[in-house]
């Protein structure tokens, strides 16, 4: 049995595409396949935005002064 680790990204299409020579010719073979991302896939639900738009509850929020800017030339 040989073991390879293959590192390769699957598009928005959802097709991963396993392309990788081997030295093995004219004969059956058994593939095992593992699937593990690299990266933790968020899924966001449909309703995310309206389940929390409007939701806090606690005290007004409050945008403190934001002190003054430096003032810069003109860009000609």
């Amino acid at each position: 049995m040989l073991s390879h680790t293959l590192h390769t990204y699957v598009g928005s299409d959802g097709i991963l595409k396993v392309e990788m020579p081997i030295s093995i010719t004219n004969s059956d073979l058994e593939v095992i396949l593992i699937v593990n991302p690299l990266h933790p896939i968020v899924e966001w639900s449909p309703s995310f935005f309206t389940e929390v738009l409007g939701a806090w509850e606690g005290s007004p929020l409050v945008r403190e002064p934001q002190g003054s800017y430096e003032s810069r030339r003109e860009l000609k």
